[in-house]
This record gives C-alpha cells, sequence and structure tokens, in this order.
C-alpha cells in the first residue's frame, strides 16, 4: 500500500525516509498496520466509508488514478460487490483483510505473502 507523507507520526516509520511522496516502514507488517488504520479507522469509523467503491475513490482520486478500473480490479479481485457494503471490521474482518490485499496487488502490481498483512491487521486493532 502507497501511504502518501503527512504530518501523521505513525508507528513503525524508518528513520530515513528516502521517498519523497510516500512513507517507508521498518517491516511489512507496520506499512500494513497503517494501511488499516487508514482503512478501518479513519474509513470506516470516521468517514463511514463502506464499499470498495467509497474506499478506493477516497484512496486514489480521479485525478491521480484510474479510479473506476482500481475498483473494478479490487472487486473482481475480492469477489465483493464494488457497492457491497464490507460490514464493520471488527466483526467482518475477512472482508476489509481481503479489500486491502487487492488494493496492494494494484498499487504494487503483484501478489504479496499474507503473513504481513494479517500480522499488520492485529497490530492496526490492539487497543
Amino acid at each position: 500500500m502507497n501511504i502518501r507523507r503527512s504530518k501523521d507520526k505513525w508507528q513503525g516509520l524508518s528513520t530515513l525516509q528516502e521517498d519523497r511522496e510516500f512513507f517507508q516502514f521498518v517491516s511489512m507488517e507496520y506499512g500494513w498496520r497503517a494501511a488499516f488504520v487508514i482503512l478501518c479507522r479513519t474509513y470506516y469509523g470516521k468517514y463511514g466509508l463502506k464499499t470498495i467503491r467509497d474506499i478506493v475513490s477516497r484512496w486514489a482520486p480521479a485525478k491521480e488514478n484510474n479510479t473506476e478500473a482500481y475498483i473494478r480490479h479490487v472487486s473482481d479481485y475480492t469477489g465483493i460487490g464494488p457497492d457491497r457494503d464490507l460490514g464493520d471490521p471488527q466483526t467482518h474482518p475477512t472482508n476489509w483483510l481481503l479489500t486491502g490485499y487487492a488494493m496492494a496487488v494494484v498499487e504494487n502490481g503483484k501478489a504479496l505473502s499474507a503473513v504481513p498483512m494479517i500480522k499488520g491487521y492485529a497490530l492496526a486493532n490492539q487497543p
């Protein structure tokens, strides 16, 4: 997942930030943690974004991306309709894990190991 640089002080940030646009983390787990904090706490919890269409439209706005193609790829990859409510991340974690994973495939152009993603999801849901 590509998380744009901002004033946020994420857990697990690399000391050296060599990319001008995107954050770099000490491990994939911490990158995934940040992604799921954004997706579950901010997008779902704060803004009420509940569908792949809502989430991707905010994550990858049309001014920078082919958002409709992104939505289609995530929906196809997950098997979840673009306008279907993903449910609460606490009670429907599989939908959120699938969505995050599919978004990473679109962002990176290839499949990644799911283990760091699952660990990152767990880190994002710690109190």
